[in-house]
C-alpha cells in the first residue's frame, strides 16, 4: 500500500504533466490547395501574397490555414483568374483548375 506522501507525489506529477501538455503550442490545421492550369508560368497569389509560378504551385501545393482566401492567377496578355475559397479545418484538399483566356488583340 502506498504512503500518503507517495500518493501526493504521483498526483502532483500527474497535474504537472497535464499543465505542461496544455502549454504546448499546436499548429493550426491546414487544408491542402492544389492549383493546375494552362499557363505554367502564370503568377499565383493568395490573399495578395505572391506564392510562385503556376507550375510550382501545381507541383508542390500550398497549405492554407482555415478561413476565406482569394486565389488569383495572372499573366500579361491574359485575363486574370480570381476565386474565393473557404478552407475548413479537416476538409478534403481543394483542387482548382485554371483556364486563362488570352486578351484579344
Amino acid at each position: 500500500m502506498a504512503s500518503a506522501s507517495a500518493k501526493r507525489t504521483r498526483a502532483t506529477a500527474a497535474l504537472l504533466m497535464l499543465g505542461l501538455s496544455a502549454c504546448v503550442a499546436r499548429a493550426p490545421a491546414t487544408v491542402s490547395l492544389r492549383v493546375k492550369g494552362n499557363v505554367p508560368d502564370a503568377s499565383v497569389t493568395i490573399d495578395d501574397q505572391y506564392i510562385g509560378a503556376l507550375a510550382y504551385v501545381a507541383a508542390h501545393g500550398v497549405a492554407l490555414p482555415p478561413g476565406a482566401h482569394r486565389i488569383t492567377v495572372e499573366k500579361a496578355g491574359y485575363f486574370a483568374w480570381d476565386r474565393l475559397v473557404e478552407a475548413k479545418s479537416g476538409a478534403a484538399p481543394i483542387h482548382l483548375q485554371v483556364q486563362l483566356t488570352p486578351v484579344p488583340d
